[in-house]
């Protein structure tokens, strides 16, 4: 068998996250049926790790094992997936590698981007793909608050509960977590070992709401200690996210 590693971009919009559902309207979903249909039989996909609802990706990583009796290289299943795969969807780049790779577990960091759309009125082309925020935002009190996020800490604060019942280590290292301005765009870049559920959403609705004056940035400060119980309840929403890269 040949594992091979998939750069996966994708435009989140028509689908239900990545994670494979009932519905099949995921991007999981869509990736092993076209699989299934190049192989003529049922191959799993294994990625870094999950997308929600309406977030986008540049960068997604996933791996599967070819059929023994396969005499595809990786380059001929990149093409053949773009064959039978939806336009939103598109294997960047594939290749062989080792047999002890995953996806998942593999995993060294991961970054990904919030864009914030500041202009008076979104323009149509923007929709899904930015937070649409025209009121004022003060870009010096956004910085105080991602600065703060760097670092090793305990991340309980700002996580989701999946619903799962699993009980799971939230202490996570942010190796940056920076501004960026392009015209009427902020982008939030992150950078970091790993990322809770709805992390990178909490961090920056947590951020905005201390730019914009409804928290001091104290009090992102005190969501971050380790002993506390409070949680962020300010999660931006999903059409600003994309997963840029992931790096092993």
């Amino acid at each position: 068998m040949m594992r091979i590693k998939l750069t996966i971009a994708y435009d989140g919009r028509p689908f239900e996250g990545w994670q494979s559902q009932p519905s099949g309207r995921t991007v999981q979903d869509q990736m092993e049926a076209a699989l299934e249909r190049i192989a003529k039989k049922r191959i799993s996909l294994h990625a870094s790790g999950r997308t929600d609802t309406g977030v986008h990706a540049l960068g997604q990583v996933a791996h599967f094992d070819a059929p023994a009796n396969s005499s595809m290289d990786a380059a001929a299943w990149m093409r053949a997936l773009n064959a039978h795969l939806p336009r939103t969807i598109r294997v960047m780049a594939s290749e062989g590698v080792a047999d002890d790779f995953h996806a998942r577990f593999s995993v060294i960091k991961k970054t990904y981007r919030y864009e914030i759309d500041t202009s008076e009125v979104l323009r149509p082309l923007r929709a899904g793909l930015a937070w649409h925020h025209p009121q004022v935002i003060d870009r010096d009190l956004l910085r105080e608050s991602l600065v703060l996020f760097q670092g090793e800490h305990d991340f309980a604060a700002f996580a989701a509960n999946r619903g799962d019942g699993k009980d799971l280590e939230t202490v996570r290292t942010i190796h940056e977590a920076r501004l960026a301005e392009h015209g009427e765009t902020l982008a939030l870049t992150y950078t970091g070992n790993g990322f809770l559920y709805r992390m990178v959403r909490l961090l920056t609705g947590s951020a905005m709401r201390c730019a914009t004056g409804g928290e001091p940035v104290r009090w992102i400060a005190n969501l971050l200690e380790p002993a506390g119980t409070a949680h962020s309840s300010h999660c931006a929403p999903a059409d600003g996210l994309t997963l840029v890269s992931v790096d092993y």
